[in-house]
């Protein structure tokens, strides 16, 4: 009878341990998954933006499989991401774009906002609008949706307005005394500059001309139907070597990439009564792409560069993996307590694909700290449920 006993102990211990692991082991990599995460994210998207909405989170992005639109994924805890599927289409009742254009109408940059109950997408595209036939004919719109998972649908049939030029990378700032500003880059396309840099890309034969992007801002209409006023230039590349900033912000040219110097992807905040504007330099498929960022006193300026510029670039010369890190978007943990800096990036596992990182970010004492490019385990955000 003993000896019967002890058998259906060890039966019954091994049934336990062995046909079961997930018993023992399961709590432990809960715990695990819980405590840490590692970028970069399980999303593959270019520009990513996070909206914060009734207690969750929503990106959007260039990319991700959208036909000729944008794409969605929500999460909790800003960690991990679950695809809601084509949100925009460029074919709605009200579409203005061009899907037969270069790049495939090219939908890039969305970004959206909650206001008043509804959703605002804001992005740049083709215009079929084009009688000169030009290559670049970008110009930005907005859609609006009752929920932030769409359908989105354009507020009229054209943009929200012609400067003139091409413009791309819409982002929108609402100031603390209600006036809301839009701020967009002026395309490199036909907009060649004189500057040393091009008198040296000319000189070496690397370039006959160097052609730049700006980043412009101007006031919106309350009801995003239009602008008011005329767009304030607010960030443009260096003219001279000797600016601490030509260095970093003319790579793509000094490497030869290419022979344009880009000032893009801006996003505007404010705190402590300091206007923080962040932007993007150099070419968004190359290694260099970076970003940086400028302060000032009014939300259309005038702006001053960070001589801690660059914040944020390419690891692989530190021993890391990441390079073409740039246009990034800024959001918070659940409790408020941590600003995270959301971008895209490359890896050598992921190649020219862009996937979307999340690091740390701090502004204190007028200045603008990144914790990143990272891809070993963090901590993850603060504030979520144990």
């Amino acid at each position: 009878m003993i000896a019967m006993k002890q058998a259906l102990v060890l039966v019954f211990l091994f049934f336990f341990l062995f046909l079961h692991p997930s018993w023992t082991q399961t709590p432990q990599r809960i715990a695990t998954n819980k405590a840490t995460f590692s970028n970069p994210l399980p999303v593959k998207l270019g520009d990513p933006y996070v909206l914060y909405t009734q207690g969750s989170y929503y990106m959007y992005g260039t990319g991700g499989g959208a036909d000729k639109g944008f794409v969605a994924y929500s999460s909790k805890d800003l960690v991990n991401w679950k695809a809601e599927g084509q949100v925009y289409f460029h074919d709605n009742k009200n579409g203005w774009s061009d899907p037969k254009a270069s790049w495939g109408g090219a939908y890039w940059a969305p970004e959206v906002y909650a206001v008043k109950g509804k959703y605002y997408l804001f992005y740049s595209a083709q215009w079929k609008v084009n009688p000169t036939r030009e290559v670049e004919n970008f110009r930005i719109g907005v859609a609006v949706a009752d929920k932030p998972t769409g359908p989105f649908v354009d507020l009229t049939d054209k943009p929200i307005f012609d400067p003139g030029y091409p413009i791309i990378d819409a982002n929108v700032f609402f100031d603390t005394n209600g006036k809301v500003y839009l701020y967009y880059s002026r395309c490199c396309y036909k907009h060649p500059v004189k500057s040393e840099i091009a008198d040296l890309a000319r000189e070496k034969g690397w370039y006959k001309e160097i052609e730049e992007s700006w980043v412009y801002g101007v006031e919106l209409k309350p009801d995003f139907s239009g602008v008011i006023g005329q767009p304030v230039l607010l960030l443009r590349p260096p003219v001279r070597l000797s600016d601490k900033q030509a260095e970093w912000e003319s790579r793509s040219v000094t490497a030869r990439e290419v022979n344009r110097r880009w000032t893009e992807g801006s996003v505007t905040f404010k705190k402590d009564n300091t206007y923080y504007i962040m932007y993007s330099a150099n070419h968004f498929g190359g290694r260099y792409y970076a970003i940086g960022y400028a302060t000032g006193q009014s939300p259309l300026g005038p702006f001053t560069k960070s001589d801690t510029n660059p914040v944020l670039q390419q690891n692989i010369d530190r021993g890391g993996t990441v390079t073409g890190t740039g246009h990034n978007s800024i959001a918070y943990s659940p409790d408020g307590k941590e600003m995270f800096c959301v971008y895209h990036g490359r890896t050598a596992q992921t190649g020219d694909e862009r996937v979307v990182f999340i690091d740390r970010m701090q502004v204190k004492n007028g200045r603008i700290t990144i914790s990143g490019p990272t891809t070993t385990p963090q901590k993850r955000p603060s504030g979520l449920a144990k």
